[in-house]
């Protein structure tokens, strides 16, 4: 963001997409100028009638009128307690309405963001986005609008009246206007830069707690040691937020009692010159008391009203950093005439698959990065022509050095990713021609981490079939070989798993996600590196269970282990984004080329490793 951005008040597209989130709460929000009106009214009648009151008791009017006009000054406080109450109400209505909103709509967008956009993004940024941005942007209208409305009407009524009054003493006490207005202006632009600055330090806290205070991050820190180091960043961090708090607290600070200083200046004069006025018999005393009570309401309103535009300009950057999320267009988009999955078994095809990782500018921001620039590499080939066919039924096996493209070639069937070029298709139809909801229902992942939502074993199998009845879900952890450790578990299916389910151990989640997969009843089945980091016992344990989930199905299996890959259909050999040998794997042994280094390989280590344990 350029010095010019930074600086500009703000954008008339950020209004009119203001407005567009405004629209469906217009009618409370016409409820809430109407109100505000009302307030300002009686804000007004006050004052006048406090002179009526001076001005009967200088003249030795009635008693009954003295309090008659009390008992109306008490219930129109009355009535603009109510009146305050009933506004309040709307505020937080409208306000939280609008939250609900912003929050729904930035939530739903980034779900549909690719999978590269959560790779680059800092978590903690984005959920920064996510609730302190939304409030910011919330408090225009639950706090400012209100104070917006009735404090412009006060100030009208409150002028008009005052010059019916004394036009002398209300253009004297007008005079002292730009010493309101000009500051107005300067400390809005300064609030929005100090409000920008704030909102870019919060979200970088937010997001090194949220790292730090995951399982992984708080093992990783006790790990190397580095308490100390780590509280003395933090720190760091949370002490540049409470500088530019003290910044934005001091500035508001010294700006609003400059405005009060003003406005008492301007007390003092009406005082001054009322009273000289009245001495002189060119006034009514009670009308240098309406003056004096008026003019609280003339300063009061115009106080308000400047710090409502920083009000305004702070929130204006939150709703410019929520639009940024928003404006990110996701990558993949399920077409207006996407069609339903085939029924029945379904064989899976890749014809010529050209793909690149995109670049940073097209699926992520530098502000969630938290980087000066976005990086511009991207767009090399990966994949270079990849073509196979998986019949229904059949279990493809993709083998391969680290880096090869076996996890990409299986990210492109979910649609993860689009190909640049080419095209992958199941039961005959191309994947980006499929709704998103038949895609789902059709083809199944279980990957390497096993990962696990903080919730319970229950929640987390429902995720594959919500409406599961608990024969089911009794059913598919059975076939996982995973009962006997549920029934064991305190709280049975309702046991919480912890983050990233590291409650349990690392076979145990892997079959979790295969009790998943099993309770999904898909038709396509990806194993990607199912059983790469399992000792011999959880390996076993979770081969049983895939065999389970293999039946029957078309699979695609990408597997380090080849003992764990012998029976499959056909076994692809990746290398360098290219499909470099194929065949069964009795025929890649017969080949000796790469497949037969890498079993003989695999075979040397796993002799090896028997000989250390029998030594």
């Amino acid at each position: 963001m350029n010095a010019q951005e930074q600086t500009r008040p703000f954008a008339r597209a950020t209004l009119r997409r203001i407005g567009a989130f405004a629209r469906p709460h217009r009618t409370r929000i016409a409820q809430f100028v109407v109100l505000g009106v009302a307030t300002a009214l009686l804000a007004v009648a006050t004052p006048v009638l406090a002179g009526d009151v001076v001005d009967a008791i200088v003249t030795g009017d009635e008693e009954g009128k003295v309090v008659r006009l009390a008992l109306l000054i008490a219930l129109i406080a009355v009535v603009e307690a109510a009146l305050g109450i009933l506004g309040r109400r709307l505020s937080a209505t409208l306000g939280e309405g609008l939250i609900l909103d912003l929050r729904t709509a930035v939530f739903d967008h980034v779900q549909r963001m690719p999978v590269a956009f959560f790779t680059r993004t800092r978590t903690g940024a984005l959920v920064s986005r996510l609730n302190n941005d939304v409030i910011g942007a919330q408090r225009a209208f639950s706090n400012t609008l209100s104070g917006v409305v009735s404090n412009l009407v006060t100030l009208l009524l409150t002028l008009a009246v005052m010059l019916t009054l004394s036009w002398e003493i209300t253009l004297l006490a007008l005079a002292l206007l730009p010493v309101f207005v000009i500051p107005a202006r300067r400390m809005g632009t300064r609030m929005a830069r100090m409000q920008r600055e704030a909102a870019a330090l919060n979200a970088a806290m937010g997001t090194r707690m949220t790292e730090r205070f995951s399982a992984p991050g708080a093992t990783l820190v006790k790990l190397f040691g580095r308490p100390e180091q780590e509280s003395e960043e933090f720190a760091a961090r949370a002490r540049r937020v409470a500088d530019i708090g003290v910044r934005t607290a001091t500035a508001q600070s010294v700006f609003i009692t400059a405005l009060t200083l003003v406005s008492a200046l301007a007390l003092a004069l009406v005082y001054g010159l009322g009273g000289w006025f009245a001495l002189r018999g060119t006034l009514e005393p009670g009308a240098v008391v309406s003056l004096a009570l008026l003019l609280t309401r003339l300063y009061a309103p115009l106080t308000s009203l400047a710090g409502a535009r920083v009000e305004v300009m702070s929130a204006l950057v939150s709703f410019e950093r929520v639009f940024e999320v928003l404006d990110l267009k996701p990558l993949i988009e399920e077409k207006p005439d996407a069609v339903d999955a085939p029924d029945g078994p379904v064989a899976v095809e890749f014809e010529n698959v050209r793909f690149g990782y995109p670049a940073a500018d097209k699926v992520s921001l530098a502000s969630l990065e938290e980087v000066a620039s976005l990086d511009t590499r991207g767009g090399e080939e990966v994949l270079k022509g990849i073509s196979f066919r998986a019949e229904p039924g059949e279990t493809i096996a993709l083998v391969g050095s680290s880096g090869a493209g076996k996890s990409t070639i299986a990210g492109l069937l979910p649609r993860l990713y689009d190909v640049d070029e080419g095209a992958v298709r199941i039961g005959g139809t191309d994947v980006r021609d499929l709704t998103a909801s038949s895609l789902r229902a059709t083809l199944g992942m279980v990957t390497q981490d096993g990962h696990l939502f903080h919730d319970t074993v229950r929640a987390n199998l429902l995720l594959a079939r919500p409406d599961a009845t608990e024969a089911e879900l009794r059913d598919a952890l059975r076939r996982a070989r995973l009962d006997t450790l549920v029934d064991s578990l305190p709280d049975g299916l309702d046991t919480v798993v912890g983050e990233r389910g590291y409650r349990l151990s690392g076979g145990e989640r892997q079959r979790m996600t295969i009790a998943r997969l099993l309770l999904a009843r898909q038709r396509v089945v990806i194993l990607d590196e199912a059983t790469a980091h399992l000792d011999n016992t959880s390996e076993a344990a979770v081969q049983e269970a895939l065999t389970e989930a293999l039946e029957g199905r078309t699979a695609i299996v990408i597997a380090h282990r080849l003992s764990t890959i012998r029976a499959a259909d056909q076994i692809l050999v990746v290398e360098g984004g290219r499909i470099a040998e194929r065949g069964t794997h009795e025929e890649l042994l017969a080949l000796g080329g790469r497949y037969a280094e890498l079993h003989r390989t695999q075979f040397a280590e796993r002799t090896g490793a028997v000989r250390e344990v029998a030594a």
